[in-house]
């Protein structure tokens, strides 16, 4: 959890992901890595997919998840029983690693959707969900992030990151 990868190795690191469901939570919607870079002085982030549950996989293209099919019964709070899992696990490697850019990844594993506090307190009253808030949350889990840096350019004293930033601001 959390540290800093020196860029001794040009190669885009991997990221081995295992979680497992809490007995008293949700199943397991899917896994994800959030990874953000700096480029132009400009702060970037993406969002990668990187395991979804019920045998489904990420969209080649976007990255994405396909919906699972987990819905929540408003109603009364239940929710979809045979849809996620209960243990997502893979190994992931950045498909558009940049040896040169400082980034930093965390992962996180959301949950299928369930009802939120103020739902379930109107269920249990009888009344109508306050309309100004989402009647539903996905609950989620994360990890400290996982710093990149890119290892000093031989004589400068810079790294090659801090080379490329100049490079592009000019």
């Amino acid at each position: 959890m959390g540290g800093v990868l020196a860029g001794k190795s040009r190669q885009a690191p991997s990221f081995f992901l295992w979680a497992l469901r809490d007995p008293l939570s949700g199943r397991l919607q899917r896994a994800q890595i959030v990874k953000g870079w700096l480029r132009g002085g400009e702060v970037r982030e993406w969002v990668f997919d990187i395991a979804c549950s019920n045998g489904l996989t990420p969209d080649p293209m976007d990255h994405r998840c396909p919906d699972n099919g987990a819905r929540v019964n408003l109603s009364d709070c239940s929710t979809t029983r045979d849809k996620g899992d209960v243990e997502l696990s893979v190994l992931w490697t950045d498909p558009d690693f940049n040896a040169a850019e400082r980034s930093y990844y965390y992962a996180r594993v959301l949950e299928n959707p369930s009802c939120r506090w103020s739902t379930w307190d109107a269920v249990r009253v009888g009344v109508e969900p306050n309309p100004a808030l989402p009647p539903t949350i996905q609950e989620r889990a994360w990890n400290s992030p996982i710093w990149y840096a890119p290892t000093a350019v031989a004589g400068t004293g810079t790294t090659a990151g801090e080379l490329q930033e100049t490079h592009l601001e000019d």
